[in-house]
């Protein structure tokens, strides 16, 4: 991670990546410290803006990273914008990204947002909930089809005008498919320029993105400036590496943490992340501080799965999903672990071990479990299974059993 700002405050500085513009420390257009100070002399809270495009239905911990940014600046005071995507997620972010995206309809998309915002803590006290929605004047949640929806063809025609398609080739995902001879979909031009629009539509004086949005980011600067608004900073954050230790977190690659994950399955994850992802996992996803953690790398790992888990489920369940998890890896099936349940009401028994373990759901494929099988991740009540084949004649044969995989998934046999 970059060097900090001196002139910044620790709750702003920690985690951050990039901060743009950073000029003259005096002008508030060019440096945000300026502008905060600005902000306070005049008792006006800064409005942060942060967008997010509902094109899947659940949060991980590698997007929590930039709300809890947005959180810190709620609990200094400020404004939080949050910016649901319901017209712009209908094209779809091209960031990353090295095919045109299938575009979703009105109504999955306002299904998404339904969820998310259940995830970031709609109707749950501040306490415990990633965002607060509970204080006054700390949360505006807009809809961008609200200024999106309605724009007329002149409209569209002044928008694109803002920019070049020198500009759009410049950024490195149409750069390389466009070099690639991979299609280029003419929309998809449109994206960074509705979601900058999006920062003129409600004066923000910071946008919060992760290090892959700094195009989009920049964008709605120049389009404040093309309006005449003041002009925002782009605050970015790091991309947060998965549980694979080499990728970021993409529910795509599977290395993810879901917001909504029960806390033995939290813990469990990350108490084995690898030793080179710790330190920014607990910059990123904690308000511990690295230099205060023991030394030792497996104490340090179980200090930051405590303290995650513990931000989304309260430390008396995250303490208890560290004692199961120690129980269950131990290999005892304790009836008194807290092991998320697991139905065997729609397998068909006789079952095999393969067809079971895809059957209620801890395996994606009858392949990938022959695979894990074969491979010693797979346990049942701790006893290793070693034959893909054997075979279960009845669902009372299992109940209330745990069936592992790996070291981080266990789910109990109901009937």
């Amino acid at each position: 991670m970059p060097e900090t700002s001196p002139s910044l405050p620790s709750w702003l500085n920690r985690g951050m990546a990039d901060l743009f513009p950073a000029g003259d420390p005096s002008d508030v257009d060019q440096s945000l410290a300026a502008r905060l100070a600005a902000a306070e002399a005049e008792g006006r809270p800064l409005r942060v803006k942060l967008g997010i495009d509902p094109t899947g239905s659940n949060i991980h911990l590698g997007h929590s990273i930039l709300f809890r940014k947005l959180r810190a600046f709620q609990d200094a005071g400020h404004i939080a914008v949050l910016i649901i995507g319901d017209f712009t997620a209908r094209i779809g972010d091209p960031t990353g990204k090295s095919a045109t995206r299938v575009q979703l309809s009105k109504n999955d998309v306002a299904v998404n947002a339904s969820t998310y915002l259940r995830q970031l803590g709609q109707d749950q006290p501040k306490e415990t909930a990633l965002l607060d929605f509970e204080t006054p004047g700390r949360l505006e949640v807009r809809y961008n089809s609200e200024w999106l929806e309605g724009m007329d063809l002149p409209g569209v025609i002044g928008l694109l005008g803002t920019g070049t398609v020198g500009q759009m080739l410049a950024k490195e995902d149409f750069s390389n498919r466009y070099s690639s001879g991979t299609p280029i979909a003419l929309h998809e031009f449109l994206y960074p320029l509705l979601q900058g629009y999006d920062s003129v539509a409600v004066n923000a004086d910071v946008e919060l993105g992760g290090t892959d949005q700094k195009f989009n980011v920049a964008m709605g600067r120049d389009l404040q400036r093309h309006f005449g608004r003041g002009t925002q900073f782009g605050l970015l954050l790091p991309i947060l590496v998965g549980l694979d230790g080499a990728q970021k977190m993409s529910k795509t690659l599977g290395n993810t943490v879901g917001l909504e994950e029960d806390p033995l399955s939290m813990y469990s994850k990350l108490e084995k992340v690898g030793d080179a992802a710790i330190n920014d996992y607990v910059t990123l996803l904690t308000d511990l501080h690295v230099e205060e953690l023991p030394e030792n790398p497996r104490e340090k790992q179980k200090a930051m799965a405590l303290a995650v888990t513990a931000s989304r489920h309260g430390l008396a369940a995250a303490q208890k999903a560290q004692s199961d998890a120690a129980t269950l890896v131990g290999g005892s099936g304790d009836a008194g672990a807290d092991v998320p349940e697991a139905s065997l009401a729609e397998v068909n028994f006789p079952a095999k071990a393969f067809y079971l373990f895809s059957a209620v759901g801890i395996c994606a494929s009858s392949s990938e479990a022959r695979r894990q099988i074969k491979g010693g991740a797979a346990r049942l009540e701790g006893e290793k299974i070693t034959d893909p084949n054997q075979e279960f004649a009845s669902a009372e044969e299992l109940e209330g059993k745990v069936l592992q995989l790996g070291k981080k998934t266990f789910r109990r046999l109901t009937a």
